[in-house]
């Protein structure tokens, strides 16, 4: 097969956004130093990957159910899937000589084919038949991105079988996928999908379908921020009641907006560009500034793993891609690689920040996904722009309060605080209740001395999907900031009043956020015979974030704001007074200090750990007194 790149150079002279094209054309041609130390990086991680995923390959040939699969650490089950790998496999075969990766390409395929292979040209999710068959695209793009660029290192029959399985699954999407069929990521992907494979096999009617699909995908972007929306069950597809979309930042960066930047580019579509553009500027207001998504608010966050979601592929081909329009987004994919790095041992990327430190196996579903967009960076190479961290990245350099209107979420920075508090009320199912950060909760509270201090998670940890999601060890804690109450045994807090409303402003140096919340249980109704209309405020200057929770209600039954303080059990906590406790963190103290006595949830260990994103946490709670209706709670960190 001749080798050639779908994303030429010339595609990017069309772009005609921020860079002139002479520039444009120097900055492709030549890579810097700074720019090779990010191809040195996703090449090592990329082998790491490939080693890893190589270690837990099942090699049974009794057995056709699990031979050739990728075994899992943490799952009991294989993911169908697991057949993505022959792209980041065949490259690995290609670049180092090695036949040990032709053999797990080879592998993985024959799994596939002798258990998630249905008659319609589709894969399954898991081996039963009925099972979801959308994954289809993803495992089509794999096999077509591996055929394109590394097809030349199989054997003729092993080629020509693999092309043939392609075209019958190129024609599935193209014969079932619409822009509305399901969640947006499903056609949005199929966008650069059907063009590739369209490509590969020189099938025009693939091509007219991606085409089509790219002229229908331009409406679904918000209409302030431009953020791309469609995350959510179809049945479920209309407005909020605040008349919001479903957005999902962690399917978003790390899955469709890949596919439309790569399609875009290739087609010159200067209309998408200019929405992607847009879209891509607006998404990036939510990188931390260690590389972290902060996907607090997203309506499909049970699968936020603070460096992105936990089945999507990975933010870097969109925002690598085009660095030529803003530099920031070349720091975004370099900060989130070396996220993803740091979150990798033994060749696997574990699920979270804390995953290793809290004893808790990997999911191979991360690493072969997340090998996929490192695989098709280093392929197309020497036609990327300049990518390098020399520009900040927007939360970096943040000062005061930003409001998206299209989330209603609140973003506010002060001196080195940074934090997130969201009025979010989209949902992802219409009839179940999985609850991401809202009712005027703090979704992330980072300190760029120490880091992460505060991380929402799901009100109740539930396994949305089972196959694709890992089980809580030990009690379910949650880790979003709320009050809370319990009366009759049933849970009060903030984070199911969807109704509820932030307003700020910013004074004197001081940021105030302030939310006026209503206690309500998961079937939204309201608490009664004690205190249920509360106000948070959250109040950040330069020295502190403190919140102060107030009522003018008689607070009758006993009720707490809890603010579980994002720590490793490895942090040393110290109880300076019965109002005062410290964290010793590596580079900084942090002090929580409160109007009355600061207790510790009930746990199991030094620490609750929590899927949902994958970090260890120590959970403070600070009680209303009798006959005082404020608790004022506060954060400070002094360096070591």
């Amino acid at each position: 097969m001749k080798r050639r790149n779908f994303i030429q150079l010339s595609t990017l002279a069309g772009v005609g956004l921020s860079l002139p094209i002479a520039g444009l054309l120097k900055a492709c041609e030549s890579h810097p130093e700074h720019s090779l130390e990010f191809k040195n990086l996703i090449a090592s991680l990329l082998k790491d990957w490939s080693d890893g995923m190589l270690k837990v390959q099942i090699n049974n040939p009794s057995n056709i159910e699990e031979h050739g699969a990728l075994g899992c650490p943490s799952c009991s089950h294989i993911h169908g899937r697991c057949m993505d790998a022959v792209y980041p496999f065949l490259y690995m075969a290609d670049k180092t000589g090695d036949g040990k990766y032709i053999e797990g390409a080879k592998l993985v395929m024959i799994w596939a084919e002798n258990n998630v292979s249905q008659e319609d040209g589709s894969w399954t999710v898991i081996k039963n038949p009925k099972s979801w068959k959308g994954i289809t695209v993803f495992g089509a793009i794999a096999l077509a991105e591996a055929l394109h660029y590394h097809g030349h290192v199989l054997d003729d029959e092993t080629r020509e079988a693999w092309t043939k399985r392609l075209e019958r699954a190129g024609q599935y999407i193209h014969d079932t996928f619409t822009i509305d069929f399901t969640n947006i990521n499903y056609p949005g992907t199929a966008v650069y999908g059907l063009n590739l494979i369209g490509n590969v096999l020189k099938r025009e009617d693939f091509k007219a379908k991606s085409k089509t699909l790219a002229s229908e995908v331009k409406a679904y972007f918000t209409p302030n921020e431009g953020l791309l929306f469609g995350e959510c069950k179809k049945s479920s597809s209309k407005l909020s009641e605040k008349g919001l979309h479903g957005v999902d930042l962690g399917y978003n960066v790390e899955e469709t907006l890949n596919s439309l930047v790569m399609y875009a580019l290739k087609e010159k579509d200067e209309e998408l560009l200019q929405i992607l553009t847009k879209s891509l500027n607006s998404h990036l207001e939510f990188m931390l500034p260690d590389g972290g998504w902060d996907n607090s608010w997203g309506n499909r966050m049970y699968k936020w793993t603070y460096w992105g979601s936990r089945t999507c592929d990975g933010s870097q081909p969109a925002f690598g891609m085009m660095a030529h329009i803003n530099p920031a987004f070349g720091t975004a994919a370099i900060k989130n690689t070396e996220l993803l790095k740091s979150c990798t041992a033994n060749g696997l990327i574990h699920g979270g920040p804390h995953f290793i430190s809290a004893g808790i196996p990997p999911c191979v579903h991360h690493t072969f996904t997340h090998a996929k967009p490192l695989a098709a960076l280093l392929d197309h190479w020497e036609h990327l722009p300049e990518i390098n961290a020399k520009t900040e990245l927007p939360r970096v350099t943040a000062d005061g309060v930003k409001h998206f209107r299209d989330l209603d979420v609140y973003l506010f920075a002060r001196g080195d605080w940074r934090g997130t508090v969201s009025a979010y009320d989209a949902e992802y199912h219409y009839k179940e209740d999985f609850r991401q950060a809202s009712g005027g909760a703090l979704g992330v509270l980072y300190h760029n001395k120490v880091g992460l201090l505060c991380a929402a998670s799901m009100a109740k940890y539930e396994m949305v999907e089972k196959n694709n999601q890992q089980e809580q060890p030990g009690k379910d804690i949650c880790l979003t900031p709320r009050i809370e109450v319990f009366k009759d045994d049933v849970w009060y807090t903030n984070l199911y009043d969807l109704p509820a409303t932030v307003t700020s402003k910013d004074e004197n140096g001081t940021i105030e956020l302030l939310a006026d919340v209503r206690l309500k249980n998961v079937d939204r109704e309201e608490v009664t015979e004690t205190a249920s209309a509360f106000n948070i405020a959250y109040n950040c200057t330069v020295d502190k974030t403190e919140i102060n929770v107030s009522s003018k209600q008689d607070i009758i039954e006993q009720t707490a704001f809890v603010l579980p303080i994002v720590s490793p059990s490895s942090e040393v906590v110290a109880v300076v007074s019965e109002k005062k406790i410290t964290i010793q963190k590596p580079e900084g103290l942090v002090t929580i200090e409160a109007n009355t006595p600061i207790k510790t949830k009930t746990i199991e260990g030094e620490r609750t750990f929590n899927m949902v994103p994958g970090v260890e946490a120590f959970p403070v709670e600070v009680f209303f007194e009798e006959g005082h209706n404020e608790l004022i709670v506060s954060l400070t960190v002094s360096s070591l």
